[in-house]
């Protein structure tokens, strides 16, 4: 029996993590899990996931919460998917489990087993065109679904922030206040532990890291960095 991995990945600091490995682990408790945060639209681009793809081997599996985790886009998750399952990896998606390579593989060898070589060249050589194209269809087939699956996941999300705009301009007329007041601080454990270094390490407040290197030690945006170093001026001046 091969290895089952299982891949997580999120693409907004707004999205968890937790959720797909929780998932993923109450399915399958031996699943060596991978996590990735990532925001580009290459599978390339994912290093965690390209290490994993050069890991897995014929008979081992890769566990995913959803289709929508293999990529950012139908096009990149075919192309996984394809690759994957022409390298006899098994791929398994909880929330899809219809566009399970098992499913497509499964039916294809029943298929196949139904067909039988002869003996004869030119029946023979009529059962290996029926081979592959019967092969090509279960391809195609799968592709179909893992398209579907995709603009399934996108409109998902689109149905949700059109739900989540409608409810904020409800409220919003109904008097509620949405969002932080105008001049207020956002105070959050992150932005306190980030002005404390910007405090102690920046050129600004007598320390040695230019601002560049100050914003990347905070692990903050260059743009929250001056909205902090700004906010950490004017507390000083008061």
């Amino acid at each position: 029996m091969g290895k089952i991995y299982g891949y997580c990945r999120i693409s907004k600091p707004t999205q968890r993590l937790d959720r797909q490995v929780e998932n993923i682990s109450k399915a399958y408790p031996t699943a060596d899990i991978r996590q990735e945060a990532y925001t580009g639209t290459k599978v390339q681009g994912r290093k965690v996931f390209e290490k994993l793809l050069h890991e897995v081997q014929k008979g081992d599996t890769i566990v995913f919460d959803s289709v929508s985790r293999m990529s950012r886009n139908a096009e990149e998750g075919i192309q996984a998917y394809e690759q994957l399952f022409a390298a006899g990896v098994e791929l398994v998606f909880l929330k899809e489990p219809n566009v399970n390579t098992a499913v497509y593989r499964q039916a294809r060898e029943r298929q196949l087993q139904a067909l039988a070589t002869t003996g004869d060249h030119a029946t023979d050589t009529f059962i290996n065109a029926m081979f592959e194209a019967l092969n090509a269809f279960m391809i195609d087939l799968a592709r179909q679904q893992v398209k579907i699956a995709f603009d399934q996941a996108e409109k998902e999300v689109t149905d949700l922030q059109q739900r989540t705009k409608e409810g904020i301009k409800e409220a919003r007329k109904r008097g509620a206040q949405i969002g932080q007041k105008k001049g207020n601080k956002l105070t959050t454990k992150k932005s306190l532990a980030a002005k404390e270094i910007i405090r102690k390490h920046n050129k600004g407040f007598g320390g040695s890291l230019s601002n560049e290197e100050t914003w990347k030690l905070a692990g903050i945006s260059k743009m929250t960095f001056y909205k902090y170093q700004k906010e950490l001026m004017e507390e000083l001046n008061k």
